[in-house]
């Protein structure tokens, strides 16, 4: 079983920066791929990025592309979402996610674990 606890969100202004925290459980998390997903109110869940074992490999939703960056330290057993120039529509619950799979993946119905989420607001 594998235990993830998100960390980082808050309120920030339109422009302003955040950077999120994912603690993983367990001695596997050079094993797994991390992810993460966001879900606005009224809104399905969706991807963010995503970011393989060794972190070589990462995918971006083109929504984020050059502002987000995903990144891990698999010797402290957690992965990051650095997220710049934020805007009001990035508001949203932010999800960690995590699977022993192989690359990456950008579907919330590959990742077998998930963390209680975290709150993002980004105002105008």
């Amino acid at each position: 079983q594998v235990y993830l606890v998100e960390s980082g969100g808050g309120l920030v202004q339109a422009g302003g920066s955040l950077r999120l925290s994912c603690a993983a459980s367990g001695r596997t998390f050079s094993r797994l791929i991390m992810g993460w997903f966001r879900q606005a109110p009224g809104k399905e869940r969706e991807f963010v990025a995503t970011i393989s074992w060794s972190g070589s490999t990462t995918d971006y939703a083109d929504s984020v592309k050059a502002r987000f960056t995903i990144s891990r330290d698999n010797a402290k057993n957690t992965a990051y979402l650095q997220m710049n120039s934020l805007k009001p529509e990035d508001t949203a619950v932010y999800y960690c996610a995590a699977a022993y799979r192989l690359g990456v993946s950008t579907s919330n119905r590959n990742y077998n674990y998930w963390g209680q989420g975290t709150q993002v607001t980004v105002s105008s």
